[in-house]
């Protein structure tokens, strides 16, 4: 049976999408929206020992439909076979190269820097070619930045869950964007996926909590370190929630100053939005969804469609089962979590 999707794959500069047309048996590629990296797993059909064995560390590029949904490199090949049973090539790739210097560890620090300027130099320090820092991020300045001893992978996890953002890395570039801003650190915009329920829509299968109550605070206190009057004082951001409880996220390590206990505090209260529901939805191929994109839902019941932010997306791909996209969504908005309905 022909494939019903149009796929690309690309290993070390070579497209050779033609050559294992009749090899290529599924693929799965996953976009996170931080701390893990993506993922691409290949699944070939091996019989004769005839798919040339893919180099450690080489580059791979899969497409599908005309949409790049993958790039990476070789992290892993594995080899089965059983007599009587055939042999199978598996290729798994990742986002980021693994045996590069990201995952060194970096010791500098930056006096008088902003957050762009500190993420650059230790990007340059791990190899990379650039780092892109969404603007809402990017103007943040401190008169101390350090790295101690940690990896650049390290150091982005950490100031991603400080600052509540996503922090990737591609290829040669590093991305640090705030969590839930559609707009890429780039300058564009994430597109918005439709997912329809019902006679001519697209949902297979969703599994959705519209609303979540047991991480919903109504605002964040963060402690700081005064140094005019040698004390220390607390900085409050409300949340601005509708029907928010009157619970405080209070983070108990303090901060330097007031502006880092600002910003602590902001980046609690796009947690606590984003954590205000979620589940999943399973839908037919839609290449264009991203981590971090936006999910329109749609047909379901009043109360659970509405917008929902994707915080991972997977692609599955079958030469004889078609193709699907898995989307983990939280974060609900435009109407998701409440049923205006009239009561009969």
């Amino acid at each position: 049976m022909p494939w019903t999707v149009d796929w690309q794959v690309i290993v070390a500069g070579v497209d050779v999408t033609s050559r294992w047309r009749h090899y290529l048996s599924s693929l799965e590629v996953v976009d996170k929206d931080g701390e893990s990296a993506d993922t691409c797993a290949l699944e070939l059909d091996d019989t004769d020992g005839q798919v040339k064995l893919p180099p450690k560390g080489a580059s791979v590029s899969v497409g599908l439909n005309g949409v790049t949904v993958f790039q990476g490199t070789v992290d892993r090949v594995r080899s089965r076979g059983a007599k009587g049973g055939g042999r199978t090539l598996s290729v798994g790739a990742k986002g980021l190269d693994i045996r590069s210097k990201v995952k060194e560890p970096l010791s500098f620090h930056m006096d008088d820097a902003s957050l762009q300027e500190f993420l650059a130099k230790a990007g340059k320090l791990a190899g990379l070619a650039g780092v892109k820092v969404s603007p809402g991020l990017a103007s943040i300045a401190r008169d101390y930045w350090s790295a101690d001893a940690e990896s650049f992978l390290h150091l982005g996890q950490r100031l991603a869950r400080e600052l509540a953002g996503t922090f990737k890395i591609r290829g040669d570039q590093a991305v640090l964007k705030a969590r839930g801003d559609a707009a890429t650190p780039a300058g564009g915009t994430l597109p918005t996926v439709t997912a329809r329920y019902g006679e001519g829509g697209n949902v297979l299968n969703w599994d959705i909590e519209p609303f979540a109550g047991r991480r919903e605070f109504g605002r964040a206190k963060v402690r700081y370190f005064d140094r005019e009057t040698a004390s220390f004082k607390e900085e409050e951001v409300d949340f601005e929630i509708e029907d928010a409880p009157d619970a405080s996220n209070v983070v108990r390590a303090p901060v330097a100053d007031q502006a880092q206990a600002r910003e602590t505090a902001e980046a609690r209260k796009r947690d606590a939005d984003r954590e205000g529901g979620g589940g999943t939805i399973d839908l037919d191929l839609a290449e264009e969804a991203f981590a971090e994109g936006t999910v329109d839902l749609s047909g379901t019941r009043p109360g659970v469609d509405g917008l929902y932010r994707i915080a991972s997306r997977t692609h599955r791909a079958n030469k004889n089962g078609g193709a699907t996209t898995h989307l983990d969504v939280k974060q609900p908005a435009g109407g998701a979590g409440r049923d205006t309905r009239k009561a009969e």
